[in-house]
This record gives structure tokens, C-alpha cells and sequence, in this order.
């Protein structure tokens, strides 16, 4: 197989990468010969200021997490700037083990619209950004031998096809709304503008502001945000000292119903 093997991902707290990574490497180890792999991490926003294209000559597995069930809105500006043209892509989307709803079908729409065919989608599990409990360690060992084991069908399907067919995924169009959680009342709130605390373990060590993927922590002072926050929760998790936490009442509430409601497992779905 006379292909370039690329692995693209948005991934605040490694779940996605995990995924992705694992994918193209599968697939490389089929391929005779040394192959390098072409990572591109665009979770910092530095990264997302330069855009990227891709040939006919490329394959490109592409991921991203899903927030509320779609494709991150933060996101979609870049997205769009990649140029695939006519380069195989597999989209994977990573979720908390809630749903995926609609994301599957938008990324598979917006890699179609940007010039890629995609050949084959994943939606994978990945331990929720808001949790340490729900999807605990995920994507774990069972999840990763799915895995290599859809990479090893992707190689086949690559290499047996003269005219590879584009995938179906599940998925609605037009997408739903973003998901959205309710109170005890069941009435909806709005946990967007909602953002971490700092407390007094914080040892200004600066992690929090470095993995950060909208750059929103002042570097200067970490208990301060200059931007939007996406509820990634990467400064809560990589913080050595757990001193990143939340405490509005709507957001714990809703990371409580999730841990609760979705504790059952849930396996990936595969598309090829």
C-alpha cells in the first residue's frame, strides 16, 4: 500500500489521542516496510491557527471528543481549513459513555465537505471529562484490542478495494440540538459560562495554563480565565495538587445524573 499515514486529534485529556494513535499505528504495522506517522495534535490553539492539506496519497485517521452530543463548536473553523483533497480519512469521535447522538454524522459530513472520502468511522468511550468514575480508564484493554482489530479491517478494506465505498454512520439530519442538562425540576440549564476554581493547594506550577486548549488560563495568574472554557476539565485532571475544581450547583448536579444514569457500559460502534 502505497500510502501516507497521518493521525490528527483534539484531545484535552488523552482519550482521543489514545484512540487515533492506536488506529494509525495498527494500520501501519500492516504495511510493509518502515512507515512514519504523521501526528498532528491540534489541542493547543496554537496549532489550530495554521491550517493543513492532505493528498490523494494520504490516509488520515481524524478524532475529536464529543461535547453535548456533536462535534465540538470550537472546533469547526478549523476543521473546515483542511483540505483533504481526495485523501481516505476514518473519523473517529470519542465520547463519556452518555451518547454520541449526533456527532458520528456531523464529522463524517465536514471531512466529506472538506474534499477526504471516508472509509470508515468509529465512536469509541473514553472516561468523561467530568468524571474520574464514569468510564473509569477508558478507552482500556478490551476497548484498545477493538482497536486493532478495526485498524486490521481498514488495512484489508484499503488494500482489497479498486473502488473503496465511503461509509454510512448512524446519525440524523438535520443534527439535533446540543445536549443539554436539566435541574431537578427538569427544567434546562445552561452550564456554558460555567468555570473552575482554584484553591489553596495551588502551587503556581502552570500545568493547568499549558495543557489548556483554548489558552484560557492566564499564565500570570492561574486562578484567572482570559477566555472561554469548554468544560474539558484537562486543568482539573493533569493539576498534581488537585487544586482545579468546580462547585456551581447545576454542573455538579449534572456530573452526579451522569455517573448515576450512564454507569452501564457501553461499547464502541464501528462503521466500515
Amino acid at each position: 500500500m502505497n500510502k501516507k499515514i497521518s493521525a490528527m486529534y483534539f484531545s484535552p485529556t488523552g482519550t482521543t489521542k489514545k484512540v487515533v494513535s492506536g488506529i494509525a499505528q495498527k494500520i501501519s504495522e500492516n504495511i510493509n516496510g518502515e512507515v512514519t506517522i504523521n501526528n498532528i495534535d491540534f489541542t493547543l490553539p496554537e496549532v489550530r491557527k495554521e491550517s493543513v492539506a492532505f493528498t490523494g496519497k494520504d490516509v488520515v485517521v481524524i478524532g475529536t471528543p464529543v461535547i453535548a452530543g456533536r462535534v465540538p463548536n470550537v472546533l469547526l473553523k478549523y476543521l473546515n481549513s483542511i483540505s483533504g483533497n481526495g485523501a481516505l480519512a476514518i473519523s473517529i469521535v470519542v465520547y463519556g459513555n452518555r451518547n454520541y447522538d449526533d456527532a458520528a454524522i456531523e464529522l463524517k459530513d465536514i471531512l466529506e465537505s472538506n474534499g477526504f472520502k471516508v472509509i470508515a468511522a468509529g465512536a469509541f468511550i473514553g472516561e468523561h471529562s467530568f468524571s474520574k468514575t464514569l468510564a473509569q480508564n477508558r478507552p482500556d484493554e478490551k476497548d484498545m484490542a477493538i482497536v486493532s482489530d478495526f485498524a486490521h479491517k481498514i488495512y484489508a478494506k484499503i488494500t482489497s478495494e479498486d473502488d473503496i465505498q465511503t461509509v454510512v454512520v448512524k446519525g440524523n439530519k438535520p443534527y439535533g440540538k446540543y445536549y443539554t442538562p436539566k435541574n431537578e425540576n427538569g427544567v434546562p440549564v445552561d452550564i456554558r459560562k460555567v468555570t473552575p476554581k482554584t484553591n489553596s493547594n495551588c502551587t503556581d506550577c502552570k500545568v493547568c495554563a499549558s495543557v489548556c486548549p483554548m489558552g484560557s488560563i492566564d499564565y500570570e495568574d492561574v486562578s484567572k480565565l482570559n477566555g472561554i472554557c469548554i468544560k474539558c476539565c484537562a486543568c482539573i485532571k493533569s493539576c498534581p495538587t488537585e487544586a482545579k475544581y468546580f462547585d456551581d450547583k447545576d454542573y455538579l448536579r449534572h456530573k452526579y445524573e451522569l455517573e448515576v444514569e450512564f454507569a452501564s457500559r457501553r461499547e464502541p460502534e464501528l462503521f466500515l
